[in-house]
């Protein structure tokens, strides 16, 4: 495993290519395009404020820069560095900008959802789209590119539009059977879109491409209800995690219930591995005192490490304040390995653990106890292989063979908020409050 220097980064603006050559990153109003192979600039952009939000359209061609303060968006051309195109939205606003799936359309949604604006770079025409729902997540685009679904919301009622990619034009609108919808997410296959209620009503809906209600799933009633939702790959399972601390499986055959899995406070008897996370601080002796002084390093080295706990485990639980809005309790991360073999899961007021479960056997395989909250963790996406971080200077991989530690070598100690892998799993981007650097994976070793 090796690490490349640091760079400079804003926000967490960083983000590679579709077609994993190039990397680009924004510091304050600079775009800088880099080849990720040698990390050497291609091109340098300059924006007209700070940038908010930065995206690659799909064939790696454009990137999109909003600065949602002054509502402008700048689209930058790689292919031809002298082009580019400025959308200046004006006294509406706008809060979202975001490619449609060809790459050309770029969506706008203004201040306090009035309409969605659809820009196209190839003949600049416009077309709007009213009533879009302020929510978690109100529009989707089924992963083939062809459909765009939108949670709308008039004469206060809950509507979904599906539109057509190539033209716009509107394939279906139907009501849905639900209270405040939170947000919609196409299956990978497109064949069904699940759409669910916000927290104060458990209800997740399943609907066809042609508005027909295929299932309606209710786990219990009179409490806070759905927290997160998230797709198998192969689109045969649903999984829902709850404001009860329990994820739901619901299969693609009946959309009813096959399993749950549930997060205690304590394991007495499981064939699970429960990985702990310990430091080992090395004190540092007088004549190393002056060099580490010098490089700005603390006088006691940390070095992580995981150990395999013996039963019973209990698992360090925050309670949750009752008199705040959002309690940090229930699953808010769900996961799915790039096979479909595994899921991934956090539950918030247990949020230095990462539980791991097998979903051939239907059962945990595994436990990660961290000594700090989990910040991100996320999938290979070649091979089942979890990476996560937890906001120091370390980063933690799992594979069924086992669970890792690596202490990231960076000048001034660069601390992981966040991750990201590269499309072949061959690297990983690892993002610090103002810093980036990439991880490379000796993957000719592992494969051996």
């Amino acid at each position: 495993m090796n690490f490349s220097e640091v760079f400079k980064q804003s926000n967490q603006l960083c983000k590679v290519s579709p077609d994993g050559k190039y990397m680009a990153t924004c510091v304050q109003y600079r775009l800088e395009v880099r080849d990720v192979s040698t990390l050497q600039i291609l091109q340098l952009y300059t924006c007209l404020d700070q940038i908010s939000h930065m995206d690659w359209s799909s064939d790696s061609l454009f990137i999109l820069c909003a600065m949602y303060k002054r509502g402008l968006v700048q689209v930058w051309s790689l292919e031809q560095p002298d082009w580019h195109c400025k959308i200046d939205e004006g006294s509406i606003g706008l809060v979202s900008s975001r490619w449609s799936p060809d790459g050309r359309h770029i969506l706008n949604t203004a201040e306090f959802h009035l309409r969605v604006t659809v820009w196209s770079l190839c003949i600049k025409a416009v077309s709007y789209i009213k009533y879009p729902k302020a929510c978690q997540k109100g529009i989707d685009f089924s992963r083939d590119g062809c459909y765009m679904a939108l949670a709308e919301r008039r004469d206060c009622k809950d509507y979904v539009s599906v539109f057509v990619c190539d033209d716009w034009h509107l394939l279906r609108h139907f009501e849905t059977e639900t209270q405040d919808l939170a947000g919609l997410e196409w299956s990978p296959n497109g064949c069904v879109l699940a759409v669910w209620d916000s927290c104060l009503e458990y209800k997740v809906l399943l609907y066809s491409l042609d508005g027909r209600l295929l299932s309606a799933y209710s786990a219990y009633e009179w409490s806070l209800g759905v927290k997160s939702v998230a797709w198998c790959p192969n689109s045969q399972l649903l999984a829902i995690g709850s404001y009860d601390e329990k994820v739901r499986i619901l299969n693609h055959i009946t959309w009813k219930k096959i399993t749950q899995f549930e997060h205690p406070s304590s394991i007495n008897n499981t064939k699970a591995v429960v990985y702990k996370e310990v430091d080992k601080r090395t004190a540092v002796t007088s004549d190393d005192l002056s060099l580490h002084i010098t490089l700005g390093t603390a006088l006691f080295n940390t070095r992580s490490k995981y150990e395999i706990c013996p039963l019973p485990v209990q698992f360090p639980v925050v309670k949750p304040d009752p008199d705040r809005a959002n309690p940090k309790i229930g699953v808010s991360s769900l996961a799915f390995s790039s096979d479909s073999r595994y899921l991934a899961t956090k539950n918030d007021n247990m949020a230095s653990v990462v539980w791991v479960w097998d979903m051939r056997k239907m059962s945990l395989v595994a436990v990660l106890e961290q000594t700090s909250a989990v910040r991100c963790f996320q999938w290979d996406p070649r091979r089942p292989r979890l990476a996560l971080c937890t906001g120091n200077t370390t980063l933690y991989l799992w594979s069924p063979a086992g669970c890792v530690s690596v202490q990231v070598p960076t000048e001034g100690g660069l601390q992981v908020q966040s991750l990201n892998w590269h499309r072949s799993g061959d690297s990983l981007m690892l993002l610090g409050k103002e810093q980036l650097c990439l991880c490379y994976m000796d993957t000719d070793q592992e494969d051996k």
